[in-house]
């Protein structure tokens, strides 16, 4: 990702991130993995579409999906995927 990037555009990166990694560890429904990590549903779906999100709440995130911050991090915010 380039120096000049707008919070839209990092938000957009982290909800498709999210949705791949939900995806990945077989779950095809948002608000099922939601619910199995006492995450909000409803809200879960916001943040795949790239809606903000607290950080406290990423870091929930990552870690149900049983991740370091720089697993996380290392695909999809470099510009070259």
């Amino acid at each position: 990702m380039s120096k000049d990037f707008s919070k839209e555009e990092v938000l957009k990166k982290l909800g498709e991130r999210i949705k791949s990694l939900r995806i990945s560890k077989g779950y095809s429904s948002c608000e099922y993995f939601a619910y199995e990590h006492n995450i909000s549903r409803a809200q879960f779906g916001r943040y795949e579409r790239g809606e903000d999100l607290r950080f406290s709440t990423l870091i929930k995130i990552i870690k149900a999906f049983d991740m370091t911050l720089e697993e996380f991090f290392s695909e999809g915010f470099n510009g070259k995927e």
